[in-house]
C-alpha cells in the first residue's frame, strides 16, 4: 500500500490542483471571449509560429502539445477548417505530414497574444515576486524533465 501524504504535502497538492484548474479555466475563458480561440488552438499557433519555416511534423507537434495522434488530428482538422493551419506532406519524407501556420493563423495569434498575455499577467505573474518565479521555473522544469524522461523510457522499453 502506498503511504499517504503528510498534511503539509496534501495541502500543497490540493492547493496546486485546485489553483491550476482554476487558472487554466480562467485563461481558457478569457482567450475564447477575446479571440474565439481555445487554449489548444493558441498553443498550436504559438508552437508553429516559433518553428523554423512555421511548420512542424505532426509527431513532433503532438509530442510538444502532449496530445495523442488522434487528438492532434482532430485539433489540426478543426484549425484547417478555420483556415489557421494547413497540413502538408513532409518535403524530406513523403510518408509524414507537417502542420503549417497560415497567414490567417499568424494574424489570429497576433490578435490574441496581447489579451492572453494580459490574462497570464493578471491571474499569475503579477502576483509573484522574482524568487517565486524562479522557484516555479525550477520546480516545474525539473518535474517536466522527469516526466519526459519517464515517457521516453517507457516508450523505448515498450518498443524494444
Amino acid at each position: 500500500m502506498t503511504e499517504s501524504l503528510d498534511s503539509t504535502r496534501e495541502a500543497a497538492w490540493r492547493a496546486y490542483i485546485e489553483a491550476s484548474q482554476r487558472l487554466y479555466t480562467q485563461l481558457e475563458e478569457d482567450l475564447r471571449a477575446e479571440s474565439d480561440l481555445s487554449f489548444a488552438d493558441y498553443h498550436v499557433l504559438v508552437l508553429l509560429s516559433e518553428a523554423p519555416g512555421q511548420r512542424l511534423r505532426m509527431g513532433e507537434l503532438a509530442s510538444r502539445l502532449i496530445f495523442s495522434p488522434s487528438r492532434l488530428t482532430y485539433q489540426i482538422s478543426s484549425m484547417q477548417r478555420r483556415g489557421m493551419v494547413s497540413k502538408e506532406p513532409c518535403p524530406d519524407d513523403r510518408r509524414g505530414s507537417e502542420a503549417v501556420l497560415t497567414a490567417a493563423g499568424l494574424l489570429a495569434l497576433r490578435d490574441a497574444a496581447p489579451h492572453h498575455l494580459a490574462s497570464v499577467r493578471t491571474y499569475l505573474m503579477d502576483d509573484l515576486d522574482d524568487a517565486e518565479v524562479a522557484c516555479l521555473t525550477r520546480v516545474f522544469g525539473r518535474i517536466g524533465d522527469r516526466l519526459r524522461a519517464s515517457r521516453t523510457g517507457s516508450t523505448t522499453h515498450a518498443t524494444s
